[in-house]
């Protein structure tokens, strides 16, 4: 079974960012001081959360994993999209919201009026790479620069035997077959993330920015994570970007994409935790957004990485959710709750971002 090989590859890549203890953080605690053999903060009553489809599996494992502990909870999420779950926070459906990129500066102070008393934090729960996929036929091995890639999203290069494509790619067998160009048709961390990378990678022909919504013109959009990956699977000529874990259980090809070495780098555990080991955070105290550098300069590093999120109040809470938002979202920031992580196609956080987030979900109140 494919997920059965993440097991050592999450080991590398929890190996390789390591190096984030250099970025901002301040905690030197040993490795499995905190969390390792803590019970779980078991709370009854119902939680009702929504946002990143990407997080999916992962929040499912973990409500499973609480719920087997802690009898009379009902802990309901709805893979409904970042955007849509950030929009449920800030609407007050939702009691915290999961997303694949961090609160917009002019989503901030609406997610903060939610929070009597406090702010809405930005805790990363899990690092997921987003694996270029593609399904042509007679095609294997395929690697991409960033610039082809912006021109392929773009609707600039529309035929898999493109010049741009073969020059990427000598020795293959390109058809003439035209591509069909797959995005999200919903409002996707996913989405924000790999447009920001084209952004910062191949500004000269991706000038359309980042975004949660698909702003370029042409392609062909799916909803969420599972239906780009079924559209792709489905469909021959197809190209798409989707997290790691939905790349596997599909049994998707995989590309090899260039990074700021000049490497065409595969996507593993460990080349996609070496771009991690660059990341910064840019967040106050309890805070904890992160910032990737795309344009990775380090060998062997697989540049398309995201962060996943979960928003959440600092402070103003309601009383009966708070007990069951800290007892679930401790599970999930513990070492044991991370290491659930390993089977599902994910990258475990770091040892020394992990006790940040820890420390900032016993802190709610």
């Amino acid at each position: 079974m494919k997920l059965q090989r993440h097991g050592a590859i999450a080991c590398l890549a929890l190996t390789a960012v390591l190096g984030l203890s250099a970025c901002g953080s301040d905690n030197n605690e040993p490795a499995g001081a905190s969390g390792s053999t803590a019970a779980v903060d078991c709370a009854t009553g119902t939680l009702n959360a929504q946002g990143s489809s990407a997080q999916k599996n992962a929040m499912a494992e973990w409500i499973k994993a609480y719920q087997q502990k802690c009898a009379g909870t009902t802990i309901n999420y709805e893979p409904s999209g970042s955007g849509a779950g950030i929009q449920a926070f800030i609407a007050g459906t939702a009691d915290f919201a999961g997303s694949d990129s961090p609160l917009k500066p002019e989503e901030q102070p609406q997610a903060d009026a939610k929070c009597v008393g406090g702010q809405a934090l930005n805790l990363p729960m899990v690092i997921g790479p987003v694996a270029v996929v593609y399904n042509v036929s007679g095609a294997d091995n395929l690697q991409f620069s960033p610039a082809t890639l912006a021109k392929i999203f773009a609707g600039k290069v529309t035929k898999w035997d493109d010049p741009a494509i073969k020059a990427d790619n000598p020795d293959a067998k390109l058809p003439s077959t035209a591509i069909q160009a797959v995005h999200r048709s919903d409002e996707s961390g996913t989405t924000d993330n790999f447009t920001k990378y084209l952004s910062k990678t191949a500004e000269a022909d991706w000038t359309l920015g980042n975004s949660k919504a698909w702003k370029a013109p042409g392609g062909v959009g799916a909803a969420k994570s599972d239906g780009v990956a079924s559209k792709v699977k489905s469909t021959d000529g197809t190209i798409s970007y989707v997290e790691w874990s939905y790349a596997e259980n599909s049994d998707l090809k995989m590309a090899k994409v260039k990074n700021g070495n000049g490497e065409f780098v595969e996507l593993t555990g460990d080349s996609a935790g070496k771009t991690i080991a660059g990341a910064k955070f840019e967040g106050q105290g309890n805070d904890l957004k992160m910032s990737i550098d795309y344009n990775t300069k380090e060998a062997g590093a697989y540049p398309i990485v995201l962060a996943t999120y979960e928003i959440v109040c600092s402070k103003g809470l309601a009383a009966d959710k708070l007990p069951l938002v800290k007892g679930l979202l401790g599970h999930a920031a513990s070492a044991k709750g991370q290491k659930e992580l390993v089977e599902l196609g994910y990258a475990p956080l770091p040892e020394t971002v992990r006790t940040k987030v820890e420390a900032a979900v016993k802190s709610l109140s």
